[in-house]
């Protein structure tokens, strides 16, 4: 499967948090945040470097950093902004798109209900966003629209995922790299992962 998973005792501490159903909203919300710059520095290991020369309070010196807008994230309505707080921590120059999407019950196709993107987003790379990767369906549907905006260079993060959702994904997206924190068993019978956590989005903004 083309995911990379975070192997971390760390990283299954704060599982063990936001899966436990009795962890409160505040707490849930900040754990996510957590795990998704653990995502996010993973995500960026093979980000490319420019030299530039600064002056340290001893004398000059050549780094290397990153070029920060040439990234953008990507979160999907609503959980994927649940991610969010804890990536612009590390890259607070990355631009921002959205996108909500739902499923015509007749058709199964995805309806596009809000889609903005910074202007220039053909030219950046795309690091899109979700806490669950169940099915698939909306993280492949995000990347296709992606795609035909120009987007060259995608990734997709998510705290939880199911073999179901990489193995449609991996399909569909072949070249999209996907990282997590986890894989879970399997999806129930209602499109839920097992053991998963819930609904992430509700539990992010306290909606149940």
């Amino acid at each position: 499967m083309n995911a990379i998973v975070l192997d971390n005792p760390l990283i299954e501490h704060k599982l063990s948090i936001i899966r436990n159903k009795k962890t409160g909203t505040k707490e849930f919300r900040e754990v996510i945040g957590e795990i998704a710059t653990f995502l996010c520095y993973e995500a960026m290991s093979d980000a490319v470097l420019e030299e530039v020369e600064i002056e340290t309070p001893i004398c000059k010196a050549k780094v290397q950093t990153l070029n920060e807008h040439n990234y953008a994230f990507v979160p999907i309505l609503r959980a994927g902004t649940g991610m969010l707080d804890g990536l612009v921590k590390v890259m607070p120059n990355a631009k921002i798109g959205h996108v909500g999407l739902y499923r015509d019950e007749e058709t199964l196709k995805p309806i596009r209900y809000y889609y903005k993107m910074p202007k220039d987003i053909a030219n950046r790379e795309v690091i899109v966003l979700d806490p669950m990767l169940a099915t698939g369906g909306s993280a492949s549907d995000t990347i296709t629209m992606l795609k035909q905006d120009g987007v060259k260079k995608i990734k997709f993060l998510c705290i939880l995922s199911a073999p179901e959702g990489i193995k449609k994904l991996q399909e569909i997206h072949p070249d999209v790299q996907i990282y997590t924190a986890t894989i879970d068993e399997k999806l129930n019978e209602l499109g839920y992962i097992v053991p998963g956590l819930g609904d992430a989005g509700d539990r992010i903004f306290g909606t149940k």
